[in-house]
């Protein structure tokens, strides 16, 4: 197992708090994707890559299909927000430390942790080798955050999308 420390990065489908979620079932999983910029994390990218390529040689005697690498080309993914990035999905079947900028834990209610923030997160890299095939997995180690960022997704609904009202009947509403 090789563990790796990724800093300043940007956090995406984090399910720290609760095991996410596919389709309506459960993955079983606390999972989080890290996007790193090619050029800013140039250093930490290459130690992943190594690290991908020693544990390829010594639990599988060669190479394996990219797509079996936790680590992925951003560009090939099909998302503007990972375009010009690497990504790498880490998971966990226990609760991740999460953790703020001063080492205390974070809650889910705190409200601080989002898709689209900053992160430091420790994962750990290893070889898959069983019935369910040959892959390079990421373990979810922990994560603390670093700054706010513009956050991903839709953006949700804004208050301006509402009309504003006093005490009104429903009927006279909508009549």
């Amino acid at each position: 197992m090789s563990k790796i420390k990724l800093q300043g990065v940007r956090l995406s489908f984090p399910s720290l708090f609760q095991m996410g979620s596919f389709g309506g079932e459960s993955t079983g999983k606390f999972e989080a994707t890290f996007v790193l910029d090619k050029k800013l994390h140039a250093d930490v990218i290459k130690q992943i890559q190594t690290a991908t390529d020693t544990m390829m040689k010594e639990a599988f005697k060669g190479k394996i299909a990219a797509d079996k690498i936790c680590l992925k080309d951003g560009d090939e993914l099909g998302r503007p927000e990972f375009e010009g990035k690497m990504t790498i999905k880490a998971s966990t079947k226990k609760r991740p430390l999460v953790i703020g900028r001063d080492k205390s834990p974070i809650t889910e209610e705190d409200n601080i942790i989002y898709a689209g923030c900053y992160v430091h997160a420790i994962v750990s890299l290893w070889p898959q080798n069983n019935q369910y095939g040959k892959r390079i997995n990421a373990q979810l180690d922990g994560v603390q955050f670093f700054k706010d960022g513009e956050p991903f997704g839709d953006g949700g609904t804004s208050a301006d999308e509402f009309d504003a009202f006093g005490d009104v009947d429903l009927a006279d509403m909508l009549g």
